[in-house]
This record gives structure tokens, sequence and C-alpha cells, in this order.
């Protein structure tokens, strides 16, 4: 699983990404700081096993506290798009494919409408971040289109000429389009609703290719916005007005630099902060140095108590649990540990509706090939292998090796 971090250059994508993997990367307040894609590790946050049996886990990828589990997501935060990137604009092109096999986006909006369409700092209030939606949109939509022109009269003609084209068509476009993580299911969902006319797709026109790039944008690219910097006071209204205008997408408020504050203050060790939380502690609290003691409380007052949260972490739970429909499962051994010892040290994320034999090949092919049954631990009870997995779920896997 890829999620990409996307959007109009200068937003606070770099400093998202930042607040998300506390990576070494460069911010500043100018377009196209990023040139290249940075890629990083960010951390869904779930209630840990642990607590179901009260036990401390040691994880081996992520971190646990207080029986919240956080489990790494890969990430790429691609460099700031500018309108007309589908046609090269900017470093369009390069952004665009950078984003091919990401398989969910969150898209970096500026909420506070402080910059304008060039990505350049303006008056607060005075841009309207509506726009950046419709925007990042269309430059998908032609990109998409784009792809899919590439090449397809020779198809067209191929296809046409083939021996029942119209019982196949579905498998030979998704084939064309798997680039794109298209699958057969998703295309044949397109053409039934545009209703085209499967026997001549000689006949298919512009138009025609256009609306399938957007349903089959719609279904391999779902998208999350993120209306950064809620803490400026023109975003509130803005983030209200977003929601209403765009009924059809999730849309959560956040402030990546509270995040990114919060977590390098907790890094230092002086506050206590647990990522997603509505609140913080000060641990040393003689520490802080005056520019630091009003940052907290800036964040407190502005961001914490007004919103319960900086957002960061809910965006990217959302995304992945809530768009991709992913759940988490916990592989054990006996006595919930591994050959050394440690207690519940793995968390996988996977697809709703992994089967038990499914997620035993996930591990290792020669527990698939070997299967014999699983045992659900929380339940104590034996599971088949077409059994589909649950949230949260610790498993047990019995092989014949």
């Amino acid at each position: 699983m890829l999620v990409g971090v996307v959007g109009k250059a200068n937003v606070g994508k770099s400093t998202f990404f930042k607040a998300l993997t506390l990576a070494n990367i460069e911010i500043d307040n100018y377009p196209f700081v990023t040139i290249k894609p940075n890629h990083g590790i960010g951390y869904v946050r779930i209630e840990c096993a642990d607590k179901f049996f009260n036990v401390k886990c040691n994880p081996r990828e992520g971190y646990c506290i207080n029986h919240n589990r956080f489990v790494p997501v890969d990430l790429i935060d691609v460099a700031g798009l500018v309108p007309g990137a589908y046609e090269g604009k900017g470093m369009g092109n390069q952004f665009l494919d950078d984003l091919r096999q990401a398989d969910v986006l969150i898209h970096i909006v500026d909420a506070s409408g402080s910059t304008n369409e060039l990505g350049e700092p303006v008056t607060h209030g005075s841009y309207d971040p509506c726009d950046d939606i419709r925007f990042l949109e269309i430059e998908l939509d032609m990109w998409y289109l784009r792809l899919i022109k590439k090449g397809w009269d020779r198809f067209a003609r191929a296809v046409q000429q083939e021996k029942e084209h119209e019982e196949k068509i579905v498998k030979d476009i998704a084939k064309h389009l798997s680039g794109l993580k298209v699958n057969e299911e998703m295309v044949e969902e397109v053409l039934s609703k545009l209703d085209l006319d499967r026997s001549n797709i000689l006949s298919w026109g512009e138009e025609d290719l256009k609306e399938i790039a957007i349903e089959l944008r719609k279904k391999t690219k779902k998208m999350i916005i993120a209306a950064n910097k809620i803490d400026v006071s023109t975003a509130k209204e803005n983030l209200s007005r977003m929601k209403k205008e765009f009924p059809n997408y999730l849309i959560i408020g956040c402030s990546a630099e509270s995040e990114l504050a919060l977590k390098e203050a907790s890094k230092n060790g002086l506050i206590e902060y647990i990522p997603g939380d509505n609140d913080f502690k000060i641990s040393e609290p003689d520490k802080l140095n005056e520019k630091q003691k009003n940052a907290l409380e800036f964040i407190k007052k502005n961001v914490l108590d007004v919103f319960q949260r900086t957002g960061v972490q809910q965006v990217i739970n959302t995304a992945v649990f809530d768009l991709l429909k992913y759940i988490t499962v916990f592989p054990v051994g006996a006595k919930l540990a591994d050959s050394d010892g440690n207690i519940l040290p793995d968390c996988f994320l996977i697809p709703q509706k992994t089967t038990a034999l499914d997620f035993a090949y996930r591990l290792h092919t020669d527990f698939g090939n070997n299967f014999i049954k699983a045992i659900d631990v929380k339940n104590k009870i034996t599971i088949g292998k077409d059994h589909p997995l649950k949230n949260g779920d610790v498993v047990e896997i019995i092989s014949g090796k």
C-alpha cells in the first residue's frame, strides 16, 4: 500500500509529510521546494491487542504507547502541482507520474485561502480553496485521459478485429490500463454506467474516453482532502464551505505545523503527547523557553481546544481505514510470542475480506501451501481457510511444516 501526499505548491505538504514521518526534508515558503518525491514511513493509530490480553507488546516495526499501536504505512510526498501540469507545465508530468503507484491520495489544501493558484503567498482569505479541489480533479482526469489515449487507436483497431471481441473487451481494456491499477471489475462497472457501444469500440470518441478516464480515476485514486492551516482565522469558514460544496469527499481540517511542533517537543522530552490525542502534558516546564511556551499555548488554545486534535493522524487513519477499507490483524505463535519471546511483535494492514488462507500466504508461502487451520486467539476458536478476518483479530496459523 502506498499513500500519496499531493497538492499545489506551498500549502504545507512537506510540513504535513514531516509531521507524519519526522523525516529530515526541506521545508520553505516558495514553490517547488520539493523537486524529487520524498519517500517515508507514516503510521496509522489503532488500539493494540495487548490491551485485550493485559500484556505489554514488543513491536518489530512501528511503536506502541499506552496500548495505542502505530502501524507503519508507506508514504510519498510529490512536488507541488500547478494548473496545466498534465500539459507539462511546471514539473507536471513528472509529478503526476510519481503518483501512478499510489493507492490513495491525501490532497493538502490551504484552508486559510492564503496561497494562490501558483503557490504564491497572498492575503489570508483572498483565495478560494475550493478552486484547488476542482483544479486537482481536472489535472488527474486529464492525466488519466492522456494515459488512456496513448496508443489507443492502434489498441482499438486490434480489439475490433478480434473474434468475439464484445466478450473480451473488458479484459482487453483492463490489460491496456493495468499500469493505472485498473481491473476487469472496474472496467465492467464503468462501461455499464456509460452504456458505450461494445460492438464498435472504434466509434468511441474523445468525450467517451474522457468519461472513462474520470470514472476510472475515481475508482483507482481514492482521495481525502486535508484542509490545512485551520489555526488561521479565515480557515474555519472555508472548511465549512468546502464540506458543503464537495459532499462526496471526506474533508478533514488539520494543522500540520501544530502536529509537527508537538511531535518535535515530545521527541525532545519536553511534553508527553500521543499523536491523535486532544491534549498534551508538559513534562519539563523548566526546560521550555518563552518562545516554546507561547507556541504550545497557541496550539492548545487555537487548535486542540477548538478542533479537539491537530487532524493529521485522523487524515491518514481515514485514508487507510475508511477509503481503502484496510483492517489490522496480529499474527502470533504460541503464548502470543515469537521464537525470541517478543509479545505481539507484528501487526499487518490487509484488505477487508482477506481470508485466513490469504493471510497465511501473506506471512509466508510455506504457511499457505501447508495450511491446516487457523486459531482466532481472542475468541479461542478454530477457523477455516475461507474464514474472513476482522479488524483487530489475533490469529495463529497452523501449518503442516
